[in-house]
């Protein structure tokens, strides 16, 4: 007890940079779905998969339907998805890091149903889901 009282502010600094750090992850982790997740959504149809892979990789494989706009290009040529504002968007990478970058863009822009695709195309082919060359 003698070391709670002492060192008090160290343990209410702790206290604070711990749950300031994880908010910052929670707010940039935004929404996730699941391979299994994503073929629900899309099964319901109007759903938009944004592949923000380099064109290279995305000729190699990817998801049916898919739209490729590279991540770094992404700013840039957001006004091509407009019409898709209103409709759930996943978003697809390899592994899923750079689609969480992607989705958070996203979200700023107004794109409320953008989600990204939990561990990537990588999660998806996993799965045994198909994949479009």
């Amino acid at each position: 007890m003698k070391f709670i009282i002492d060192n008090i502010f160290l343990i209410g600094i702790v206290l604070v940079s711990g749950g300031a750090l994880v908010m910052h992850t929670l707010q940039r982790a935004g929404a996730k779905v699941t391979p299994l997740q994503a073929t629900q959504i899309i099964n319901q149809g109007k759903t938009l998969i944004l592949d923000v892979r380099n064109a290279d990789e995305f000729a190699a494989g990817h998801i049916r339907d898919a739209k490729n706009i590279p991540l770094k290009e992404l700013k840039a040529r957001i006004s091509e998805l407009e019409k898709f504002k209103a409709r759930p968007v996943i978003v697809v990478c390899a592994k899923g890091l750079k689609s969480a970058k992607a989705t958070a863009q996203l979200k700023k822009e107004g794109y409320p149903e953008a989600a990204s695709l939990l561990g990537g195309l990588d999660a998806w082919q996993s799965q045994g889901l198909p994949v479009t060359k």
